[in-house]
């Protein structure tokens, strides 16, 4: 199972509480081997996946690649010869043929897993920005439309925002200059007076958070510190967990807090960017008890020492969560962030085993709820006149603690500053693999989401930020 897990097919799925996602380095794979579009559609179909679950194979029309995709995730797979492709982290991928030469199954590592279902059908929408009747399509900024969910909307006269710049900026995703972006907004002196969507995403779709949950859990830390449910961020985190013996105790281990938890401070060795952590994802994610490995690590720095990207610090945070309100993390965050934010609509599946080595207990959420989280942090943790974070927390949250993969780092919040021609504009940042971001800028009271699909690669996200929002300011 392990040279499985190192696949393509796992990685991408595994690091939604990964590194800083502009640290992701792009496959260098190059084609060996030449195939046809009609030659890739042979290996389409369902197939046989982990824990009784299936992927699906699919190939694309507009760009003649093969791509595995997991959770409407899709990750590239390119051709070395006949039957064999490698991924991105360059681990091969062979199919197996039946005796009427048809896909029966394909093999990674010592894994073999069999064809369920052929001649699936793909909708068009999967592949391009954007479907359209016209010939020569162009885009035409249009001011959102007024919901029910609460976020106002506005224009974008008198915000600063440049609209021949975000027109540029749609129409280049639309012709695919930046591919697998899925949704931008922009929310400006607080109304939403940007919103689009790309390929198969709108308003009301659900889309994955990868490490951007991270800050969602910072946020319920918070609340439940605030209504008493903890002491303080001081506290002790072994004294949650009575009923284990750790392995590799320590006085050191003791005094890990909460608070070392949510500046990834731990001490514990775990830390995404170094392949030889012993607190390795994969094999974090291939335990019973995600909580329990990550506290049985050994300790490699003091706590509130060394930044350390660890997967384990905030799974083990939501466990503390759900021990002290006696409530599921979803349930409460429920009952206490997503109701009075009005967020209607989402999934959170939080079991930190090896159950969830698919979705790594990451949070599903609309753009527009997204863009909301960003504006309660915005906002000092006020919601249309109701306090649902204190604003103490919020503060806190946002401050440097630690310096993670040469960012500065908060309370699972990213502090760091984009760039343009000299200027540089500082920004709080809750983001993950694929390009998943909210950015909070306080200077230009704006929160900017985006969500993507451009998987263990490095996003254009940031670029299209500094080039076509950013620098509007820059002229002023």
């Amino acid at each position: 199972m392990k040279n499985l897990i190192i696949s393509i097919f796992f990685t991408g799925i595994l690091n939604i509480v990964t590194a800083q996602e502009g640290n992701v380095v792009p496959s260098q794979i190059s084609q060996k081997y030449a195939i046809t579009y009609s030659q890739l559609k042979e290996y389409e179909g369902l197939f046989e996946y982990v824990n009784n679950s299936t992927l699906t194979i699919a190939a694309s029309p507009k760009d003649t690649i093969l791509y595995a995709i997991i959770n409407e995730s899709k990750y590239k797979l390119s051709p070395i010869e006949r039957d064999l492709f490698m991924d991105m982290t360059k681990n091969k991928i062979r199919f197996f043929r039946n005796k009427k030469n048809q896909i029966a199954s394909y093999s990674t590592g010592k894994d073999t897993f069999k064809v369920l279902r052929k001649n699936i059908k793909f909708p068009m929408g999967m592949w391009y920005p954007r479907l359209s009747n016209i010939k020569d399509y162009k885009y035409s900024y249009q001011q959102p439309k007024n919901s029910d969910d609460g976020l106002k909307t506005g224009n974008l006269d008198n915000t600063g925002l440049d609209k021949s710049l975000l027109t540029e900026m749609t129409q280049q995703i639309v012709d695919g200059k930046y591919p697998n972006v899925h949704s931008i907004l922009i929310i400006k002196d607080g109304k939403l007076v940007f919103e689009e969507y790309f390929y198969e995403h709108g308003k009301d779709k659900l889309h994955e958070l990868r490490s951007a949950t991270k800050s969602f859990v910072s946020a319920l830390t918070g609340i439940a510190i605030d209504k008493g449910f903890i002491k303080s961020k001081n506290e002790k985190v072994l004294s949650f967990f009575p009923e284990y013996e750790f392995a590799n105790n320590s006085e050191d281990k003791k005094k890990i807090t909460i608070e070392n938890l949510l500046t990834n401070q731990s001490g514990l060795d775990c830390d995404v960017s170094n392949p030889n952590s012993v607190g390795n994802e994969t094999t974090m994610n291939n335990s019973d008890d995600w909580v329990k490995f990550t506290l049985d690590l050994p300790m490699i720095d003091r706590p509130g020492g060394k930044g350390m990207y660890c997967s384990g610090n905030p799974i083990t945070l939501g466990r503390i969560i759900e021990k002290v309100t006696n409530q599921k993390v979803p349930e409460f965050a429920k009952e206490n962030l997503f109701n009075p934010l009005g967020i209607k609509k989402f999934v959170w599946n939080f079991k930190p085993n090896k159950s969830s080595v698919e979705t790594f207990c990451q949070v599903y959420l609309t753009s527009r709820d997204m863009a909301k989280f960003g504006l309660l942090y915005l906002n000092k943790g006020n919601w249309n006149g109701k306090q649902i974070l204190s604003k103490e927390w919020v503060e806190q949250s946002l401050k440097k603690y630690s310096v993670v993969q040469g960012v500065d780092y908060g309370y699972l919040w990213w502090n760091k500053y984009l760039e343009v021609d000299g200027t540089r504009y500082y920004t709080f940042g809750a983001q993950g693999n694929g390009g998943q971001k909210i950015y909070l800028l306080q200077e230009q009271n704006m929160v900017i989401v985006i969500t993507g699909g451009n998987y263990n690669s490095q996003s254009p996200s940031d670029e299209l930020i500094k080039k076509y929002i950013l620098s509007a300011f820059n002229k002023k």
